[in-house]
């Protein structure tokens, strides 16, 4: 079972980031009010922001250890990353946004093979009809399926999701969060996903990580907080349940 660490000490702007977590394939879910740390948190992991203090492993690989002075560029660590807003290059198609991370450094395939990769993983995901498409032309449930679909066409070793069912109406979202419960058990790999919503952590069956101004404060299974909530934010998150 891979297994991961991350331990991040930095300043983005005015902000102070100071947290440390771990877990295995175990999806995680980040929670905590706005502007508690959880996108900068990700972006951090992702090797999308410099940082000052870190040590993040998954699996076997470092992918940053400043003492070491180890960094692996963003672009070589293997974590598919889907960011607010599902990050989809509107002037490309459909096939072409799930082709766009094949194309290009470490992960470079053949023409032929990106296309074979690309149109297999959308077919697995029900989205093949949707190939030819622009991203304009797609509902927000699409979207966020073609935005999984470039993530996990890397074969990552882990994968950030940045709050992928917020631009969702309720109908959509129940529907969306059935199909990522079952994409992710069939990914077997770890998962962290931002949530504003106690039905996600349902759902994936995930363990809670809390934050709150740039530090992780509680951490546990909803039943773990529910029993013990450490401030009025977890307090009525996990009440919702």
């Amino acid at each position: 079972m891979t297994t991961w660490h991350v331990s991040v000490a930095t300043r983005v702007g005015g902000f102070e980031l100071d947290l440390a977590m771990d877990g295995d394939t175990t999806p995680v879910a980040l929670i905590g009010p706005n502007g508690s740390g959880k996108t900068t948190a990700l972006r951090a992991i992702a090797g999308a922001i410099d940082v000052e203090n870190a040590h993040i492993h998954v699996g076997d690989r470092e992918l940053e250890h400043t003492e070491a002075g180890i960094h692996v560029p963003m672009e070589h660590r293997r974590i598919g990353y889907v960011p607010q807003g599902y990050g989809l290059f509107p002037h490309l198609t459909v096939q072409e946004n799930v082709e766009f991370g094949l194309a290009y450094g470490p992960y470079h395939h053949s023409s032929t093979d990106r296309r074979a990769h690309a149109s297999k993983l959308l077919s697995e995901l029900g989205c093949a009809s949707l190939s030819a498409r622009r991203i304009d032309r797609l509902s927000g449930g699409e979207k966020q399926r073609v935005a999984l679909a470039r993530a996990l066409v890397l074969d990552p070793d882990l994968l950030l999701m940045d709050e992928p069912l917020a631009a969702l109406d309720a109908t959509r979202r129940r529907a969306v969060r059935r199909f990522l419960a079952d994409r992710l058990e069939a990914f077997g790999r770890p998962s962290i996903l931002v949530t504003h919503d106690v039905r996600d952590v349902i759902a994936l069956e995930a363990t809670v990580v809390a934050l709150d101004s740039g530090r992780v404060i509680q951490r546990g299974s909803l039943d773990e907080l529910r029993r013990s909530p450490a401030n009025d934010f977890i307090a009525e998150f996990v009440g919702a349940a």
